[in-house]
Formats: C-alpha cells, sequence, structure tokens
C-alpha cells in the first residue's frame, strides 16, 4: 500500500491509500485533511492505516493540534481509527450529527462528541463546514457529507466510489465508473428517498467533489450529481415495474 497526500482545492488536502489487491484495478481509501485555525480531518480510516494516514498529516499540519475529526457513516474505513487520533489529537472533538451520536458515537468515541443537527454550520477559522444529513445515501441511517463553503467542496463520502482513482482529481465523469462498481459491489441503497437526496446536494453547486474511493472530480460537481441520481432513479423505476 501506498499512501499519498494532494491538495485537491484551497486548504482541502486529499491523503490517499491505494490499496493494489482489492478489484482489478486497486481501489482507493482516501481522508480529507482541511487546514483551518482549527484543523478538521473526514474520515479516520482503518485501524491499521492509521500510522500512514498520520504520518501524511504531519506534512501538513501537527496531529496533534487537530481540532474536529468527522466521517460519512460508521464502518470500520470510515472511523475504525476514531479513538486513535482522539488520543493522538488531545483537543479533538468528533462532530457528528445527532441521530449518528445517538446511535453509535456517543457510545464508541472516547470523548463525548459534538452532536449537530441537519444543516448546522460548523465554523472552524478560514472553513465554514456545513452538515447535511443523508439517511441511506448512499448507505447508513445515520449517513451524512459535509460542504466546505468557502471553497465550495462537497466531502461525499462513499457516493461516487469507484474502481482505481489513483488520481488525486479529475475533470472527467465518473458516474459511469461509479454505477459500475455499484454493479459489482452493491453498495448503494435504492428507495425512493435516494435520487431526491442527491439532487439536494447538486443543488449546492459543489466546483469540487472530494470522494472517499476514487479520483476526486473538479469542475461542474451539480451535474456530475445529477446524472447519478438520474442513474438511480431509473434503475429504482425499472426494479418496480
Amino acid at each position: 500500500m501506498t499512501t499519498t497526500i494532494d491538495e485537491i482545492a484551497d486548504g482541502i488536502h486529499r491523503i490517499s491509500t491505494f490499496v493494489p489487491e482489492i478489484g482489478p484495478d486497486g481501489f482507493t481509501f482516501n481522508q480529507f485533511l482541511l487546514v483551518a485555525d482549527e484543523p478538521m480531518l473526514f474520515h479516520c480510516g482503518a485501524r491499521s492505516m492509521f500510522p500512514a494516514v498520520a504520518e501524511a498529516v504531519a506534512r501538513v499540519t501537527p496531529v496533534e493540534g487537530l481540532r474536529w475529526i468527522s466521517f460519512g457513516h460508521v464502518e470500520s474505513d470510515e472511523c475504525g481509527a476514531m479513538s486513535q487520533w482522539l488520543q493522538a489529537a488531545p483537543r479533538a472533538t468528533v462532530a457528528y450529527n445527532a441521530l449518528g451520536c445517538e446511535l453509535s458515537v456517543a457510545d464508541m468515541a472516547d470523548r463525548p462528541p459534538h452532536a449537530m443537527g441537519a444543516d448546522d454550520v460548523l465554523d472552524i477559522g478560514g472553513k465554514r463546514i456545513r452538515l447535511l444529513s443523508t439517511p441511506h445515501v448512499p448507505h447508513n441511517w445515520e449517513a451524512q457529507v459535509l460542504f466546505e463553503e468557502t471553497t465550495g467542496t462537497l466531502l461525499c463520502g462513499d457516493l461516487l466510489t469507484h474502481m482505481g482513482g489513483r488520481a488525486p482529481l479529475t475533470d472527467g465523469d465518473v458516474v459511469e465508473q461509479a454505477l459500475a462498481a455499484d454493479a459489482v459491489h452493491g453498495g448503494t441503497s435504492l428507495t425512493p428517498s435516494t435520487a431526491p437526496t442527491i439532487r439536494g446536494l447538486a443543488d449546492l453547486a459543489p466546483s469540487t467533489l472530494g470522494l472517499m474511493h476514487g479520483s476526486s472530480c473538479a469542475g461542474d460537481g451539480a451535474a456530475v450529481l445529477h446524472r447519478l441520481a438520474d442513474a438511480y432513479e431509473e434503475q429504482l423505476v425499472a426494479a418496480l415495474r
């Protein structure tokens, strides 16, 4: 495995660990470091990846200076190393939606989390983080994404997951790649709320999409999300016939 770090938007760094053994083209596990007065890490990574990810963070900012930690949903590659980060960064607090705190995080975290309401904004000094709850999109009841308002960056969690994706940033269309990966892994919960939830994210008009698995996207993020929503809507209609 190799871990790299690249800036994909102003003060937003993609930390990526490529695992070639997963699938025909390999698979990336990505975290995002937001540099601000109160630095934030989105996605903790798996416990086994903590040393490599922490070393990458340290290239940009001291690990012990992290103030906020968050993730897309409760799953080992998203929050497996949460306790390790809380130990390494004594001032860090997990910021998560209230439902997720109630269901899991309040018990799992070594320190009490900061529970946020839907559409709440966290000002971390130079960056503004808006929390958007996305229940069951792409999966898990407590799923969420974060929108960094000053750069227009949507941290998408597992949305648009695709294989390969070693390049930090692409201006290509990853929707077909994501649908192909989804057909193999079945990671998306297909419900009547799936397409409307994704279209709600498109309304933010993000200029960068930070993906947990695969290359991040630069450009017209709204168009990408609308194409993804259209595809899931077509799949749902076909399934109900």
